[in-house]
């Protein structure tokens, strides 16, 4: 195996109730770069990330996680939580941060060996932690915003904290659905430079549908269209394809 990669998506296929929701999926994702699914509604993106994080189990096909340092390790079959502590986090569409806790104990809450919000208040992080929260929130731009409460913070500042408290439990892969919902275009635009950031350190896997965020920080675009992949390559070739932009782009953004 190419040491580039870092996640294998072998010939998955789901089938819900004879409905096949994926079929001969086949991929692979690079290490440190931004790769974008995209396509349209039930073209079958967010059951991939199921199947990623073992949400849902495939019908067949397997996904292999190539961990930096560490030996492979088959995905499929493994418990959701186990995937989680090997280094794939997860962040879903809607925010889900602590609204009434600050944005440094919201992080602090996220730290890996933090059992709770008591630990999150009560449990001291380490200067070596602190230093880790600090750098993560400058990341993001959320180092001034430390002591504010998450529930004032605008709808992307909720995105960039939930964002950094994945980061924070230093993951090799991140999954994003939809990070630019909601966010008006500067937002958006400040996501996606985000977003090229965290690849240094960190794969980033997203789902999207606003055409400008793929084009501003897409390393790769697969595209998927009734479950199966149509198209995939740079952002600029994908989206010139014709068959892409029949199925996709000329029926707008759904």
């Amino acid at each position: 195996m190419n040491t580039a990669t870092v996640l294998e998506i072998k010939d998955i296929s789901v089938s819900f109730d004879g409905f096949f929701a994926l079929s001969d999926v086949k991929t692979s994702v690079r290490r440190n770069t931004v790769h974008f699914f995209i396509g349209p509604n039930g073209a079958g993106k967010t059951t991939l990330l199921d199947i990623i994080c073992a949400k849902t189990k495939p019908t067949s096909g397997t996904v292999v996680f190539y961990p930096k340092n560490r030996k492979p390790m088959r995905l499929t079959g493994m418990k959701e939580h186990k995937i989680v502590n090997e280094g794939i986090g997860r962040k879903f569409q809607v925010p889900s941060v602590f609204v009434n806790l600050t944005v440094e104990e919201n992080m602090i809450l996220s730290l890996k060996g933090h059992k709770g919000i008591r630990d999150s208040i009560f449990k001291k992080p380490s200067d070596e932690e602190r230093s880790h929260i600090n750098h993560i929130l400058k990341k993001v731009g959320l180092e001034k915003q430390m002591h504010t409460r998450a529930g004032i913070l605008s709808h992307g500042e909720k995105q960039w904290l939930e964002i950094a408290m994945q980061l924070v439990q230093k993951p090799e892969i991140i999954m994003l659905d939809e990070p630019a919902a909601g966010m008006g275009k500067p937002e958006t635009f400040k996501t996606g430079e985000i977003l090229k950031e965290i690849k240094k350190s960190c794969t980033v896997i997203v789902i999207e549908h606003d055409m400008d965020f793929v084009k501003q920080c897409a390393d790769t675009v697969t595209v998927l269209h009734e479950g199966r992949i149509i198209a995939e390559g740079g952002a600029g070739e994908v989206l010139a394809d014709k068959t892409v932009q029949s199925v996709y782009l000329g029926r707008g953004e759904e």
